[in-house]
């Protein structure tokens, strides 16, 4: 029986491996059991647009249903926004989300949601995972169409109607401009016009990979840079107000701004930010550790409260549903707001953008660099991911950091946190930050620093230390 690893957002493997009909039937076993003894057995499930999706789908539905779980089944793939706002839509207990997000082309990945209508909390998913570990192939209950019911649902009109109370209609349909939509073959194909066309917005909706596909056009389907060259190729000609790129089941965003130049997430969250608060929204703001310090700037010089948290997601939904907060936003491009379903949502975040662009009238860049004066924090960030030898490097360099040295990269260092590895906050409004994988030998090197050349000097000196370290393993 194959052991199942479930990560920071759900289980995910590669199809024809470990992501089979066998296991996925055990999941879902597991979750129907989970729902039973939580005395809330209804659920609703969807799929995005990989390999499979519609059936791995249908076998999720007809194992809840053949365990008396009351379970609604997507007629077609939606967004994981749209799958979590149904789960609220229809008072059920849950939901179950095939999809591996912004993973390569052979993945698939089950996620989970919660009663609230938002991603699943540390709690609901330790309580699933511990139950799959036990149970097996034999303990799967079988489907009989003469004893039990699908029914399908299709909650598009909902979901845009709940869009259109978070945005000021009333101003977007004062844009007659045009906006761009990469769906990278996902499961966002379709819904951003979807909605123009729904709210009667003037505005032109120009779709970019905008066929659903489960190779997502030949890139991993997540909206960064180097998978983004026909949306930064069509944007450096272009007249559009922006390009939205959302990943492989739109629950994240980036952006690509006139000129072909690309917008990241920690961007996005300040600007989201301002916009809530100028909007008269009030709240705390939730960040993880890998974010921005432009983020929490912005929040102290508008009197807001701010919690870090450890990376992933759901951690920021246990901020939402603990009390009142504004927005609350991770590195890898998910954002919840206020007023909205406690999940990340690339649709809704892209509409209160283009809010904001057409209340100010002025572009993207120019109001993120009002934001960078008022903050007095220049942004610059990168990331790189290293791929080790072995978990025994990856050791290595954490004992290391253990005892931090007094100055890295010419630079003093002023402090260091442990929240979620090793951040070493340098001299001159920089950090670092060392993060391992916790289920492979990969080491996440996170910088931020006040220009572009500063990242990418500190960045080289990271990777040379741990290259010295390598040598002593």
């Amino acid at each position: 029986m194959d052991t199942l690893v479930f990560g920071t957002d759900g289980w995910r493997d590669i199809i024809g491996e470990r992501f089979t009909f066998e296991n996925v039937s055990r999941v879902a076993q597991a979750y129907a059991d989970y729902l039973h003894e939580e005395g809330t057995p209804s659920a609703v499930v969807g799929y995005d647009t990989r390999f499979n999706g519609a059936l791995f789908a249908r076998r999720v539905a007809e194992v809840l249903a053949a365990n008396g779980v009351a379970v609604r089944l997507s007629e077609s793939y939606l967004p994981t926004p749209a799958l979590s706002f149904a789960v609220k839509h229809y008072g059920v207990g849950g939901g179950v989300m095939l999809t591996a997000s912004h993973n390569p082309p052979p993945y698939s990945g089950f996620k989970l949601k919660g009663p609230y209508g938002g991603g699943a909390t540390d709690a609901i998913y330790k309580g699933v995972s511990a139950r799959v570990t036990t149970t097996g192939p034999d303990a799967v209950r079988p489907f009989d169409a003469r004893k039990h019911t699908l029914t399908t649902f299709d909650v598009r009109t909902a979901y845009y109607d709940a869009l259109a109370r978070l945005v000021d209609l009333d101003l977007l349909r004062s844009f007659t401009g045009t906006l761009v939509h990469d769906a990278m073959g996902g499961a966002g194909v379709g819904w951003l016009r979807g909605f123009a066309e729904h709210a009667r917005l003037p505005l032109t909706v120009r779709e970019l990979r905008g066929e659903p596909t489960p190779m997502f056009y030949g890139v991993n389907p997540e909206p960064i840079p180097q998978n983004l060259e026909p949306t930064l190729d069509f944007m450096r000609a272009s007249d559009a107000v922006f390009a939205t790129a959302t990943d492989g089941d739109a629950d994240r965003l980036g952006l690509v701004l006139p000129g072909g130049t690309f917008f990241n997430s920690h961007q996005i969250l300040a600007l989201l930010l301002s916009t809530l608060f100028d909007k008269g929204l009030r709240g705390q703001v939730v960040k993880t550790f890998t974010t921005s310090r432009i983020v929490e700037r912005l929040a102290q010089k508008r009197g807001l409260a701010v919690l870090e948290t450890p990376v992933g997601f759901k951690y920021i939904v246990d901020a939402m549903l603990g009390g009142e907060v504004l927005i609350g936003g991770e590195e890898s491009g998910g954002i919840g707001v206020r007023g909205h379903i406690p999940e990340r949502d690339g649709l809704a975040n892209t509409l209160l953008v283009l809010e904001a662009v057409v209340r100010s009238g002025k572009g993207v860049a120019e109001l993120f660099s009002a934001l960078e004066r008022d903050a007095e924090w220049q942004h610059a960030y990168d990331r790189v991911d290293l791929r080790l030898s072995g978990n025994a490097l990856k050791d290595a360099v954490l004992a290391a950091l253990a005892d931090p040295p007094a100055a890295f990269a010419g630079r003093t260092v002023e402090s260091v946190e442990t929240l979620d590895g090793v951040k070493l906050n340098l001299s001159g409004k920089a950090w670092l930050l060392f993060r391992a994988s916790g289920t492979e030998p990969v080491l996440r090197i996170y910088c931020e620093a006040q220009s572009a050349q500063e990242v990418e000097t500190i960045l080289t000196e990271a990777q040379t230390f741990v290259s010295g370290l390598d040598r002593t393993v």
